[in-house]
């Protein structure tokens, strides 16, 4: 049978049928714990009752109208993602890469409004922002880059989680008009950087009249045990974009902004044709009302804490794991050679995991999972590691 699908992904033999919570069911009717959740998408699981109510009710009523004219429903999650963030705005989009999109456009308005001819941004070395032209030339990754050149102009790469190189190139490029910056590197590899580390990026921004614009379309909503990973500094960006879990699997972005920022763009100057429609805006809303009821975000803290203390039980004495990194529920176990091999392995034994950066076993559990659950991915990802060190 010819294949019609392009040939971008390379997908396991699995189709998944069915899902509730953190469980799978494949369509041979085998059963998989995940400990993904879409990289990090279904933060409340699968066929949550909340968010298949809001998005049934609401495909009864209106899907879609365009934004033409005003949508009730973006409003109103507008209202709350502001309310939540202490940001001004918000545009919408349909994806992660279409959020950071929507911020670099900010960046370069803002940059004109200074008068500056080739406004540039700083970019770290080992994101990820997406694969759009623009985004895939943010990420601080060759291989997304390869096969795309001429690639778009404009950015500065600085090593991660180094101050010192963002302070050099303030004092030798006077182009400079924002630094964009995830909180922790997720496709990078769960990179957690210094505790003061986006402190000192906010009085960079501060100090030179640039923007603060963050990635959070990985750590956000929850995810790392506060609503939005910046709020563990006590600081406010100037941009911050989300996407992910915000929908719980239905194709949303969102781009807020605050000050300035929040004024630059005016009719014209930006725009998607699904952005925002009653039926996401619907999902999200489910999303956001059940993290609150729930409190998920102090539940992916103390998760955070107790799968941790299970790994660093269970892989002691493992002298191949060289780093066991968590945020709330973005956690990490690095190990001392590539492990790519464990994704397949997993799937085998029963469990969806991610290896990223090639060395990284990458865990993005739903939030919604048990104790149970929790101590039986510990258990699960324990088994892989050491069955493949010991191979």
């Amino acid at each position: 049978m010819t294949d019609t699908l392009m040939h971008n992904y390379a997908p396991f033999p699995v189709n998944f049928e069915k899902g509730e919570g953190a469980v799978l069911w494949d369509t041979e009717g085998k059963t998989y714990l995940d400990a993904l959740a879409g990289i990090a998408v279904c933060s409340l699981g699968h066929a949550h009752p909340a968010v298949t109510k809001a998005i049934c009710d609401q495909a009864g009523k209106l899907v879609h109208t365009s934004n033409i004219y005003g949508i009730s429903n973006q409003k109103e999650l507008a209202d709350k993602l502001t309310q939540l963030s202490g940001m001004d705005n918000v545009f919408f989009s349909n994806s992660g890469a279409e959020a950071n999109e929507a911020a670099i456009k900010l960046a370069r308005l803002f940059g004109h409004s200074k008068d500056i001819d080739q406004p540039a941004i700083i970019v770290m070395e080992g994101s990820f922002h997406g694969r759009t032209m623009a985004t895939l030339t943010a990420t601080g990754n060759r291989k997304v880059h390869a096969g795309f050149e001429p690639l778009v102009q404009g950015f500065i790469r600085a090593p991660y989680n180094d101050i010192e190189a963002i302070k050099n190139i303030a004092k030798n490029n006077p182009n400079v008009v924002a630094v964009l910056v995830e909180p922790i590197t997720g496709e990078g590899g769960i990179n957690i950087p210094a505790d003061d580390y986006l402190n000192q990026i906010r009085e960079i921004c501060d100090e030179n009249n640039w923007l603060m614009m963050l990635d959070e379309i990985q750590t956000g909503m929850c995810r790392t045990g506060q609503w939005f990973a910046f709020q563990h500094n006590n600081i406010t960006p100037d941009v911050m974009t989300l996407a992910k879990a915000l929908g719980n699997g239905v194709p949303i972005g969102a781009c807020l902004a605050k000050g300035e920022a929040a004024k630059l763009f005016q009719p014209g100057n930006h725009g998607s044709t699904y952005g925002g429609n009653p039926l996401v805006t619907s999902a999200a809303l489910a999303v956001i009302k059940t993290c609150e009821q729930d409190k998920l975000a102090d539940r992916a803290a103390s998760l955070s804490d107790k799968i941790v203390a299970g790994f660093k039980d269970s892989l002691k004495n493992l002298d191949a794991i060289v780093e066991i990194r968590a945020k709330g529920l973005m956690i990490g176990i690095q190990l001392d050679r590539p492990c790519a091999e464990l994704v397949k392995a997993g799937l085998d034994a029963g469990i969806l995991i991610n290896v990223t950066a090639g060395d990284v076993v990458r865990l993005l559990p739903p939030l919604i999972i048990s104790d149970e659950q929790a101590d039986q991915i510990v258990k699960m990802v324990s088994e892989l590691i050491r069955a493949f060190i010991e191979e």
